[in-house]
């Protein structure tokens, strides 16, 4: 099969924008308390209305893009998107607010269901390894990033720049929220990806099997298995742990210890999606001389022991703290996703579809943490996350996966 590196590019450039786009919400969230006048329970339905879209949408799209074909689900998600953009960006309101991220939630979850297979049809099997790491480098990168577009942006508007860009937006975006230019860009952005996917000619992908989503009533069947549903769990800890400490952090560092949330704030967030795509590469190299389980075991409790120092730190120790638990954060994705799926020996790919339903833990998660704050403290709401990293650690002990990662140490392994 030919390959086409005009896609592969394409898919890098795709994974950078869904990464760009969706982790912008944490750097945003005293934006959208102080502007909107939100408790921490309505702050939480703004993660939960985008990642509540990975729910409804993982398994329908998985179905859809086996019935029509990538190219039309990768422009209707763009489409879904611009929308989802343009509504707050014209009129920013708390309810317009919800139905943006979830309607940019959709449009993401599409995303995400299709740039997997068409990365391997376009890049070739032999290479599926090397291009996914690149792309998951490339997704923390754009994580990175955002954040510090974000403050650059508010900066020069709040200082009435009329330079380049921001002569366009100075009249576009209300003087108080100038955190909506974000928006704004979102838009150009989404319009941008739709011309060039509308322009773009796509390989044909043959799903293999573990890529194809099977009948409602696999699922179901999957579903009755324990292994499918602790790990279900497993995913749901992990996004809603991830999206935790990303999506509260800016807050916690404002309402604790008065930094401001669009210059540091934002910067700690950035370095937060810095430090993890970091650990991931020190993660990969890590795999390849030991077990998976005991490498999440190794990085979970760091992990908390840094979430500890950042709940209840110093100023000084809270703000590095917080972006250090990306580091340790960075491989339990992989190894769990990994676990699971060397945990069965059929349906794959609905498996696959399951999994990614558990990122509705980034939805629900956050509400949990909203309600709790709202008596307690946004502190003791975050503590929750306490028993979701307590459920990933537990993992490095129960997990009997079928086949297990190969290391320069297994000579005898195939």
């Amino acid at each position: 099969m030919k390959r086409s590196y005009y896609i592969v590019a394409l898919i890098m450039l795709t994974f950078f924008v869904i990464s760009f786009i969706t982790n912008i919400i944490g750097p945003l969230s005293p934006s959208f308390i102080t502007d909107f006048k939100l408790s921490k329970v309505l702050a939480g339905v703004l993660p939960f209305a985008f990642f509540i879209a990975y729910g409804v949408m993982s398994i329908p799209s998985s179905m859809l893009v086996q019935k029509y074909n990538e190219k039309t689900i990768m422009v209707t998600a763009f489409v879904v998107a611009f929308f989802g953009s343009l509504l707050l960006a014209i009129e920013p309101n708390y309810l317009t607010a919800v139905i943006s991220l979830f309607l940019i939630g959709c449009g993401m979850a599409m995303l995400q269901v299709v740039i997997n297979p068409l990365l391997r049809t376009a890049g070739g099997e032999e290479n599926y390894a090397f291009t996914s790491v690149l792309a998951q480098l490339i997704f923390g990168g754009a994580s990175f990033l955002s954040p510090l577009v974000y403050s650059y942006m508010v900066l020069n508007l709040d200082n009435k720049s009329h330079s380049g860009i921001f002569s366009i937006l100075q009249p576009l975006v209300p003087s108080h929220m100038s955190w909506i230019s974000l928006y704004w860009l979102f838009v150009v952005i989404c319009l941008f990806m739709f011309v060039i996917m509308l322009l773009s000619k796509f390989p044909k992908v043959e799903l293999t099997d573990d890529e194809k989503a099977g009948a409602w009533k696999t699922h179901v069947m999957l579903f009755k298995k324990p292994v499918v549903i602790l790990y279900f769990i497993a995913l749901f800890c992990y996004v809603g742990t991830e999206q935790g400490v990303s999506y509260w952090m800016s807050e916690f560092l404002k309402e604790y210890h008065h930094f401001d949330p669009q210059t540091t704030g934002a910067n700690a967030v950035a370095y937060f999606w810095g430090l993890m795509t970091a650990g991931g590469i020190v993660g990969l190299l890590l795999l390849k001389i030991m077990d998976s389980r005991k490498l999440l075991v190794i990085f979970t409790i760091p992990a908390i022991i840094f979430l500890s120092l950042g709940l209840f730190g110093s100023a000084q120790v809270s703000l590095y703290s917080f972006s250090i638990v990306g580091f340790f954060m960075s491989v339990m994705y992989p190894i769990i996703f990994s676990l699971a799926l060397s945990s069965v020996d059929e349906h794959h790919g609905s498996f696959a579809g399951i999994l990614v339903t558990g990122i509705i833990g980034g939805a629900v998660v956050q509400l949990l943490i909203g309600g709790l704050s709202g008596p307690l403290g946004l502190r003791a709401g975050m503590c929750f996350l306490y028993l979701t990293f307590g459920y990933m650690l537990s993992i490095g002990f129960w997990a009997k996966p079928l086949i297990t990662n190969k290391t320069i140490f297994d000579k005898d392994k195939a």
